[in-house]
């Protein structure tokens, strides 16, 4: 392992640790507000805020974090499904079946556009970010205990 990884892996736990913070704080104001027939423009806000920071910390976790330990620990590249399964070997995240469901909400983030749609993204995203926040627990005790 070079210096060059560890350096870059110190710089991302640091990112890793700021993106669960702030995620951590929309979902606490989102949590209060709950899932609403008739939201209003300052909740679709907090909501819209919320769900881009979701999408933002599982890319994080899966593109960024899983695959920077997975090159430290010689993996190979392979898929993202391919990551998410090593990520649940190494007890990165609690369940590849759970990380599959938050990489589909976070391509639905990025991609849906319909409002009626957005209910159900927003209760999901809900439903999920607690996972995000254990796997960011998980990944800071991983890489303590092997690379430290």
């Amino acid at each position: 392992m070079t210096n060059d990884l560890l350096s870059l892996l110190r710089a991302e736990l640091a990112t890793l640790e700021s993106a669960t913070e702030i995620l951590q704080h929309s979902y606490e104001l989102c949590k209060k507000i709950g899932i609403k027939e008739q939201p209003t423009f300052d909740e679709m806000d907090r909501f819209e805020a919320f769900t881009s920071r979701f999408a933002r910390l599982s890319d994080i976790l899966i593109q960024k974090m899983c695959r920077l330990i997975d090159q430290i620990d010689l993996e190979d590249g392979g898929s993202v499904r391919d990551r998410i399964n090593r990520a649940e070997k190494k007890g990165l995240i609690e369940s590849a079946d759970v990380f599959t469901q938050i990489r589909i909400v976070r391509n639905d983030i990025a991609h849906e556009y319909h409002t009626e749609a957005l209910h159900d993204i927003y209760r999901k995203a809900l439903e999920l970010a607690p996972h995000l926040f254990d796997s960011e627990k998980r990944i800071k005790e991983y890489c303590k205990r092997y690379y430290s």
